[in-house]
């Protein structure tokens, strides 16, 4: 029952709370107290000590744990060809909270070329010994996130008019990522989350999408975009329920978005968030086809310290297998632990502690 191939058993999101190295040094780049070059040199030294501690808990996995990012998805979006990051009026609304009042627009055709997180692939894949993990953000987000006026009319008629080039950019990064030694590749994305939430998709009418058809139009992008994926790769989706300083967005189980999501997306496998009640029960993975695809349970949570109790993570698990073949299944945490710069409320302990625990479960369960 054990994986020598992703998803394992035993895996992971991707993020990784920011060091206090790194975020001193991030805080004097800011400044301008410190150069280019200077952050660099703390972030592969940071980056160096997070792998070797991934390994260290037994992981067969490990991510640079975008620690050379501020966003998890604008970071990458900002640095396609035509996309450029902007100030806003107003960030994310979180429960509570917002996010830093920035986004995205289209101001260009989109492509993808020189990307710097090809490099930054590059520097994981040359300092671990187990399998290098990249994650990048998913073309769906990417569309569900352009405001009302954020795409430029000289390039496309309007938001949806992008989605040819988007699949088109996407696997332009597949093979750039593949080139560059990339195995395992991960789209982590909010917008399948957000489907299944009543509220949001109101907000999303109200932002002028056609949120009728975003599961059309979602599952076609990705799909085309996947159509580049070589054999030898395996490339995985993590659906997000929304993760700022410990906070979420969305809620409601996945039944409006599984016999799509799980059914029609040719995804190798599925991060799916199960921590608490918002996500609902697994009958929605009754969708997932026998065979090689792989639901990744994330029932351990990121967004506090308090250690899950391994009878209650087996009985979960047991609880899944009623709908999906205990082989079919993985274990992780249910996002990353810092999926902004600021990262989730917990210690760094309290981190490393949860993925120890991850790597045993997925011992004891599958052997």
């Amino acid at each position: 029952m054990t994986r020598a191939k992703p998803p394992f058993r035993a895996d992971v999101v991707g993020s990784i709370l920011r060091s206090a190295p790194l975020k001193e040094a991030r805080a004097k780049r800011e400044k301008g107290e410190i150069g280019a070059a200077q952050l660099t040199e703390v972030e592969d030294r940071e980056i160096e000590k997070i792998v070797r501690k991934q390994e260290e808990v037994g992981l067969k996995v490990a991510t640079d744990g975008e620690f050379r990012r501020s966003w998890w998805h604008f970071d990458f979006y900002g640095k396609l060809d035509g996309v450029e990051i902007y100030e806003l009026d107003h960030g994310i609304q979180f429960h509570g909270v917002q996010t830093k009042a920035q986004s995205i627009r289209i101001k260009g055709k989109l492509g993808f070329s020189d990307h710097p997180m090809l490099e930054h692939f590059k520097f994981l894949k040359a300092h671990t010994r187990v399998t290098p993990k990249m994650c990048i953000p998913s073309p769906a987000t990417l569309h569900f996130r352009l405001e009302p006026n954020a795409v430029d009319a000289k390039f496309y008629a309007d938001r949806s008019a992008i989605f040819d080039d988007l699949a088109n950019t996407y696997r332009q990064a597949i093979r750039g990522f593949y080139d560059a030694g990339c195995r395992y590749l991960q789209f982590d994305d909010t917008a399948w989350a957000y489907l299944c939430s009543p509220a949001e998709l109101k907000k999303a009418r109200d932002r002028g999408l056609d949120a009728e058809r975003l599961q059309q139009d979602y599952a076609r992008v990705i799909n085309m975009a996947l159509e580049a994926k070589p054999a030898d790769m395996t490339i995985t989706t993590h659906v997000c329920r929304g993760n700022f300083r410990s906070t979420w967005i969305a809620e409601g189980g996945y039944e409006p978005v599984a016999e799509t999501m799980l059914g029609k997306l040719n995804y190798d496998g599925y991060f799916l968030e199960y921590d608490t009640a918002r996500a609902g029960g697994f009958e929605p993975l009754r969708f997932l086809p026998k065979g090689n695809k792989i639901v990744v349970l994330g029932l351990v949570t990121t967004k506090s310290g308090t250690l899950e109790k391994k009878d209650d993570v087996k009985r979960r698990i047991d609880e899944a297998t009623k709908y999906v073949s205990l082989d079919q299944l993985c274990l992780s945490p249910q996002c990353g632990f810092a999926s902004t710069e600021e990262g989730n409320v917990l210690a760094e302990e309290e981190q490393w502690a949860k993925l120890r625990m991850i790597v045993e479960l997925a011992d004891e369960v599958w052997g």
